[in-house]
């Protein structure tokens, strides 16, 4: 009954395998979400919207060349966008 105890042990390693590289997988790739992209003038149209403020964008094309815009694409978790909608709604009635 030996032989097939060793036998078992790489088959438990080659099934553990398999579940990890199936979850690996089946997640999804997602762009950068923040707010600022790096547009650079390097002749290739390159592009890095993983800034969350224009200051590091600022500097990551200072002296590069290129210019920072806010990402179109951008969505804030809803957790962030509610309370800034808390806080502009009470900013509101403050000034009224």
């Amino acid at each position: 009954m030996k032989p097939q105890q060793g036998k078992r042990v790489p088959a438990i390693i080659f099934v553990f395998a398999i579940v990890v590289a199936t979850a690996a997988i089946g997640t999804r790739a997602e762009a950068q979400n923040y707010p600022w992209c790096a547009l650079y003038d390097d002749g290739d149209e390159g592009k890095n919207c993983g800034f969350t403020t224009l200051e590091q964008c600022q500097a990551d094309v200072s002296g590069i060349g290129g210019f920072c815009q806010l990402n179109n694409t951008y969505k804030p978790p809803a957790a962030a966008a509610s309370s800034r909608q808390r806080a502009a709604k009470h900013h509101a009635r403050k000034n009224s």
